[in-house]
C-alpha cells in the first residue's frame, strides 16, 4: 500500500532507529505519530518532521492501553521497539526478562491486536515488526532475545495468513547488525573481517519497501549473514557449529558484555 497521506505509528521512535524510519515514511508523505520512553529526543524529531508525539514506556501495561486509547486513526503500525535483551539466562533476573519479554513481543501483539480491527473494517492498512536475524538464527549469550524474536517472527508470519484477504498487509523486518545507532552500534564491539553492517536508513527503505509491496519478509544485511541465517533456519546444529569455528560465541559474548548496562533495571 502507499503511505502517502496516511497515519503512521512508529515506537521506540526516540532511539536512531526509529529517527530513520520516521524519516524515511515522512519522506513518503506520511503523517507521523511517534512514541518512545524519552520526551527530548521525540520532540526534536517532531519538530523536524511536523509528528505528533505520546510518551510511552512499553514495559508499563497501563502507559500501552493509554497509546492504544490516544493514538486514534492509525494506516500503518512500525512495531520498531526493543530492549536489549543478551546475557546468560542466570545472570538476568526475573524482573529484567519480564520487562523484555513485555515490550520486545507483548507489546507488539497488544499493539496489533489494538489497530488490527480497525484496518480491517476499514480494508485498509499494514502492520510491520522489527525482529532480527536473531528471530532466524540464535547465538550463544542470547535466548531471551531470540525468544522474543523468533516469537515476534512467528506471530507476524501467522497474522499475515489470518488477514489475508482483509486488505491489511503483515510483514517481518530482519536487520542484521546495524551501525551508527542501536543496540550493536551502542555495544561498541568490533566485528571480525568479512562480517558486513548495514545502516540505520537501509533498514527504514527496506521498511517502506516491505509496506510499498506487501513483502512477507525482508532481511537486511549483507549476503553472507542472510545466507548464514537462512542455513541456521534449516540446519541449526551444522549451522552452530560452522559459528563456533568462525568465532561467532566471542562476537556474540561481547554483544552481550557491552549490553549489561542497557538491560532494564531489576525494579521493573
Amino acid at each position: 500500500m502507499s503511505v502517502a497521506g496516511g497515519t503512521v505509528l512508529v515506537t521506540g521512535a526516540s532511539g536512531g532507529i526509529g529517527h530513520a524510519l520516521a524519516r524515511a515514511f515522512a519522506a513518503r508523505g506520511a503523517q507521523l505519530i511517534l512514541t518512545g520512553r524519552r520526551q527530548v529526543p521525540l520532540d526534536s524529531l517532531a519538530g523536524e518532521l511536523g509528528a505528533r508525539t505520546i510518551t510511552c514506556d512499553l514495559a508499563d501495561r497501563d502507559q500501552l492501553e493509554r497509546l492504544l486509547a490516544d493514538v486514534g486513526e492509525v494506516d500503518v503500525l512500525v512495531s520498531n521497539a526493543a530492549l536489549p535483551a543478551t546475557g546468560l539466562l542466570p545472570e538476568l533476573s526475573p524482573g529484567q526478562i519480564d520487562a523484555m519479554l513485555e515490550v520486545n513481543l507483548r507489546a507488539p501483539l497488544r499493539l496489533a491486536r489494538g489497530l488490527a480491527p480497525a484496518m480491517v473494517a476499514r480494508g485498509r492498512g499494514h502492520l510491520v515488526f522489527v525482529s532480527s536475524l536473531a528471530g532466524k538464527a540464535a547465538s550463544p549469550a542470547s535466548s531471551v532475545y531470540s525468544a522474543t524474536k523468533f516469537g515476534l517472527r512467528g506471530f507476524a508470519l501467522g497474522l499475515r495468513e489470518d488477514l489475508r484477504g482483509a486488505g491489511v498487509g503483515v510483514s517481518v523486518v530482519l536487520p542484521g547488525f546495524v551501525r551508527d545507532a542501536g543496540m550493536f552500534a551502542d555495544a561498541h564491539i568490533e566485528l571480525p573481517p568479512g562480517v558486513g553492517t548495514v545502516t540505520p536508513a537501509q533498514v527504514a527503505e527496506a521498511t517502506i519497501r516491505a509496506v510499498d509491496r506487501n513483502l512477507a519478509e525482508v532481511a537486511i544485511a549483507p549476503r553472507l549473514l542472510r545466507a548464514g541465517a537462512s542455513f541456521a533456519g534449516v540446519a541449526p546444529g551444522p549451522a552452530a557449529r560452522i559459528s563456533r569455528l568462525l568465532g561467532g560465541g566471542r562476537i556474540a559474548g561481547a554483544l552481550a558484555a557491552g549490553q549489561v548496562d542497557k538491560r532494564p533495571s531489576d525494579s521493573v
